[in-house]
């Protein structure tokens, strides 16, 4: 269990701070904590591939890429880790290839650190695809329907060929609804599985991350939290919500897993969200975020801004020589005009494909670094005050 002692104590009065860390024996690994406002948390996690400020968004590059951009890209956007698929990732390029090149990171170009899922959510979504026992999970590929065996060593022997600084156990993402038996069903089984992950794990340079189950459940929540700490990792994620749970049943389970979580170890909340959804998970005391939402979003014209949510089709920016979002640095928002984005969008040109990313993303991650300031000297509540009333207004 958890040992009380390193704890930093109670929330800290707006703009203290708060020096901590964690570090594993003969290990690079380390996170420290620097500063709080309420349970909103600002530090720093020292990986092999890099240090990461927190709280932070991770870009999804799912088979290795972020669609439509190139790490030239993500630096120049400030992005400081990303996210890979395992499932994807052993299926396409495979372990041959990566074992060839030692690795993702030089595969793909990319010299700072990498976040792995472990395949759990592909699991859960690929559904009647998929059969799963104690020993793990089978289910067809969505290539070519060849059957895979996903067992939780497995999971880990993947991980660790990408060698991604973060990867995380294998677990089953509970579906909703699920009565309160099945749930514990299901998170009873993923802690077994996160024990045989640990079990399995060969590289001590490299953090692996436990995943809070449990449902829309507060026991089943914190009994996973207490299960996770009890096999001790060098962090902690909130996985299976944000798949059709309410938000106040979202916000309730982040209050009871965090409640109980280690608060010397990063927090990472799994798939989730709006730009509101970030900020409320800060207050929450969540250090880590992704989510395909500003990339995808951005591919369907569907954009973040200063101003709000901007849906470029519209006919009404036809016209519009303005820029995309007046506040915003990125290249995107420098040189064009909000008629020349509608027309490319319109003509189906590639091009507005990238533009858009560009931008989504950096107005995640510049939105994060605010968030971070804001803990800083203090001024958190009322950012999240502004947040709030931003995303609740009509789009422009």
């Amino acid at each position: 269990m958890f040992n009380p002692t390193s704890d930093p104590g109670p929330d800290h009065a707006p703009g203290s701070h708060a020096e901590g860390a964690s570090t594993a024996p003969g290990s690079v690994k380390r996170f420290t904590l620097h500063a709080q406002v309420g349970r909103a948390r600002r530090g720093t996690l020292e990986l092999k591939h890099g240090s990461v400020e927190t709280p932070v968004f991770m870009p999804v590059g799912t088979v290795g890429a972020v669609k439509s951009l190139t790490p030239a890209d993500l630096h120049s956007l400030n992005a400081s880790i990303i996210l890979g698929n395992t499932y994807h990732l052993y299926l396409r390029p495979g372990l041959e290839v990566l074992r060839t090149f030692g690795g993702l990171h030089r595969f793909i170009g990319w010299d700072k650190p990498i976040l792995t899922d472990s395949g759990g959510f592909q699991i859960f979504s690929l559904g009647k695809l998929n059969k799963i026992s104690e020993e793990g999970a089978t289910f067809q590929s969505h290539l070519d329907g060849s059957r895979i065996h996903l067992t939780p060593e497995l999971a880990v022997e993947i991980q660790e060929t990408i060698a991604s600084d973060i990867h995380m156990v294998l677990d089953e993402c509970t579906p909703y609804p699920a009565t309160h038996a099945e749930a514990d069903r299901s998170m009873q089984r993923s802690m077994r599985w996160a024990a045989r992950c640990r079990q399995a794990r060969t590289k001590d340079d490299l953090c692996q991350f436990g995943i809070v189950q449990g449902g829309v459940y507060a026991d089943l929540r914190q009994a996973s939290v207490r299960a996770l700490a009890d096999i001790g990792f060098e962090g902690y994620a909130v996985g299976g919500l944000s798949v059709g749970e309410t938000k106040q049943e979202m916000a309730d389970m982040l209050d009871a897993s965090t409640e109980l979580m280690p608060t010397d170890k990063p927090r990472y909340l799994m798939g989730v969200g709006t730009p509101l959804d970030l900020i409320e998970g800060v207050a929450k005391g969540i250090d880590m975020f992704d989510c395909v939402m500003p990339t995808r979003n951005g591919r369907n014209g569907s954009l973040f801004t200063s101003l709000g949510r901007v849906n470029i089709k519209n006919q009404k920016y036809q016209f519009d020589q303005g820029p995309l979002d007046p506040a915003c640095p990125c290249y995107t928002c420098t040189t064009f005009s909000r008629a020349y984005l509608r027309h490319l969008f319109v003509a189906g040109e590639l091009t507005c494909m990238r533009l858009f990313t560009l931008h989504n993303l950096s107005y995640y991650i510049r939105l994060m670094a605010r968030i971070r300031a804001s803990i800083e000297d203090g001024s958190f509540d009322d950012l999240l005050q502004e947040q709030r009333g931003l995303w609740a207004q009509p789009n422009p």
